[in-house]
């Protein structure tokens, strides 16, 4: 009869083999928990929002200043007695209905210039972050009429964007931070030694939040882009044109979206290309929340790239276009920007060094190199 001592090693099961398998989960989720509570993620990509949205939202401004006043001001069609009804009935709110009148207007407009500017340069992160959302959120719902899905989503990102590290990376603040940490440490006084003992002590807690609220955001915004993505995809299954590859000749033939008419008969003569561009897009749209994960999404990024570039060209919406190239930039990792900022550094080196005659060793490129002496 066989005992326990004589069973083959096959039969046995090792010490702690049967607590393998559970402990693979919640190890899964400490390293996960680890992760979201320690550092900061995808601050590169944050920075490249901060930039682009406050680039994206300076420019429409600049844009519609000549008609401001008929679009937001005191003269606007939509009276502010009528966007006063209706934030009584939908709860938005603009400090644009805090007065009526036209000198507080243009100060307004002033300070949403200036928000914009110091948002996209990253001075003052924190502060200019969240007047950057209160100023979007204002001029949206002051005439909420007359947006479209490109303001829809700079509103969404200016908010998300309030919970993010987005000046950790090529800001303003991020140079100051640098000049700072090497000009040493600062003077010693006993005013000097309390705040640095209130820093230490409140360190590990700041540090803890700012990485978790970061990180949130950081998901928050990727959801929604994958939400937006998805569901537009699903929508447009739905529709016949664009199950027969007939949508974008529709699209190509109405007056509100063709700035340049015989472009767009050109786009229209090609029926098989058309048809091509209908599927892909669909296609694309779906399968976008799925290909994440994976070397996949590059190529995928690739190709919405251009279909926005399509989208900003031939339909001229240039603000829903750019809002999504900018959303598409959280799915790219920190390694990719930060290639990309070394190629532009030396590109910048190269252009000084061509422009200042000298050659990357040293030499002046006037100067053709000397031959060594000979020796005696």
């Amino acid at each position: 009869m066989e005992t326990e001592q004589t069973r083959s090693p096959r039969g046995r099961i090792p010490d702690g083999a049967d607590a393998g398998v559970p402990r693979r989960a919640p190890y899964r989720i400490g390293a996960w928990l680890t992760v979201l509570t320690e550092r900061p993620v995808s601050l590169y990509a944050a920075a490249v929002l901060r930039i682009g949205y406050g680039l994206l939202y300076l420019a429409f401004l600049l844009r519609e200043f000549p008609h401001r006043n008929e679009i937001w001001g005191p003269g606007s069609p939509w009276t502010p007695e009528l966007a006063g009804q209706l934030f009584d009935q939908t709860g938005w709110a603009s400090i644009l209905r805090l007065s009526d009148s036209r000198p507080y207007f243009e100060a307004c407009y002033v300070a949403a210039l200036l928000t914009s500017a110091l948002f996209m340069l990253g001075w003052r992160t924190r502060v200019m972050s969240v007047l950057f959302a209160v100023m979007v959120a204002s001029f949206h719902a002051r005439a909420i009429f007359m947006t479209d899905g490109g303001d829809n989503l700079i509103l969404l990102m200016a908010m998300y964007l309030v919970l993010t590290a987005c000046g950790r990376r090529w800001s303003l603040d991020a140079r100051r931070a640098r000049l700072r940490a090497s000009a040493g440490k600062a003077k010693s006084g006993s005013a000097g030694m309390s705040a640095g003992e209130l820093r230490h002590q409140l360190g590990p807690s700041l540090r803890t939040l700012t990485a978790v609220l970061h990180n949130c955001g950081m998901f928050v915004i990727a959801a929604q882009v994958c939400f937006l993505y998805g569901s537009a995809g699903l929508y447009k299954v739905q529709g016949g044109t664009w199950g027969n590859g007939t949508a974008l000749h529709y699209v190509l033939n109405l007056d509100p979206f063709r700035p340049w008419p015989e472009l767009s008969l050109l786009a229209d003569e090609h029926d098989v290309l058309i048809a091509i561009a209908c599927y892909l897009t669909v296609l694309l749209q779906v399968a976008f929340p799925f290909v994440l994960f994976g070397r996949l999404k590059y190529p995928v990024l690739t190709m919405l790239l251009g279909m926005h570039l399509g989208i900003a060209v031939l339909m001229g919406l240039p603000l829903f276009s750019g809002a999504m190239i900018v959303a598409d930039a959280v799915f790219l990792p920190d390694g990719f920007y930060r290639s990309l900022g070394q190629l532009f550094r030396r590109i910048g080196r190269s252009a000084h060094v061509g422009e200042a005659g000298v050659s990357p060793r040293g030499e002046s490129a006037l100067v053709p190199p000397q031959p060594a002496p000979s020796g005696h």
